[in-house]
């Protein structure tokens, strides 16, 4: 019962956001286009559908995503797990908690790979590229950015660094990597960093920082806790730009050597 309950308050709230969106699309589709809606009765199903998955996935971000996000970060950043004596847990270094590094680089590696956006994107470059950009190199690209930034934001809360000192820093590489990189690439690296944030990975991230900023002493998990998904959107432009400039140096690279060899041949 109380499930249905929960269930009903979360569909009713999701029913009223997304009501003015498909306001706007009906207004547009009959009122300025002045066409009927094709597929009328598949467009019905395919709301209800929209609706239930989002009721359900909202209940699931409550009842198992945030909390498992806090007790992780709870439990690897335990004064016992790290010390092993909690008296030492005040004088615990910055090197101490390698584990909430390491489950945090994880855990935005796997979100990122499956995230539906991220596919979404990964597929449209697919192909408008004709294939040559690959579906899966781009997302495993995208999500060790992610996975970099994520444990670099981990870092930031137990170090106590300021944010911005990061977000200044990287959108200076950013800028950099830009002037340098293909043209061909830009604008998808910049995509890229974009669907990072979205229904997976946010979730788990988001309750991975508070959890973490409620542990560790010292912290305010309302300045502390948030933050790491500002590291999961600037991260993956720095590792697609990279890897698209990595990539473009090696064909020219091997450019030169096929014309270094015939002009030898000659």
């Amino acid at each position: 019962m109380d499930f249905l309950a929960a269930f009903g308050k979360t569909f009713l709230a999701t029913l009223l956001d997304v009501i003015p969106i498909i306001g706007i699309i009906v207004f547009f589709q009959v009122v300025v286009l002045r066409r009927s809606i094709p597929h009328l009765k598949s467009v019905l199903i395919g709301v209800v559908h929209v609706l239930l998955g989002l009721s359900l996935f909202l209940i699931g971000l409550e009842k198992a995503l945030f909390p498992l996000g806090e007790a992780m970060a709870t439990q690897l950043s335990n004064p016992i797990f790290i010390t092993g004596l909690g008296a030492e847990y005040l004088n615990a270094q910055w090197t101490d908690y390698g584990w909430i590094y390491f489950f945090a680089a994880s855990i935005g590696f796997a979100t990122t790979i499956a995230e539906p956006s991220l596919m979404a994107v990964a597929f449209k470059a697919h192909e408008v590229s004709a294939g040559t950009i690959d579906k899966w190199g781009l997302r495993i690209i995208v999500a060790i950015g992610v996975a970099f930034g994520i444990a670099l934001g981990c870092l930031r809360i137990v170090t106590g660094t300021p944010l911005y000192v990061y977000i200044i820093i990287g959108y200076i590489v950013v800028i950099v990597q830009t002037y340098f990189a293909p043209r061909k690439i830009i604008a998808l690296a910049y995509d890229s960093g974009g669907v990072t944030t979205s229904t997976v990975t946010v979730p788990i991230v988001a309750a991975l920082g508070l959890g973490l900023a409620k542990s560790v002493p010292g912290r305010d998990p309302a300045i502390d806790g948030f933050g790491l998904i500002a590291f999961a959107s600037l991260f993956p432009i720095i590792s697609v730009l990279a890897y698209a400039q990595i990539t473009a140096w090696q064909a020219g690279r091997q450019g030169t050597r096929k014309l270094g060899k015939r002009s030898r041949e000659k």
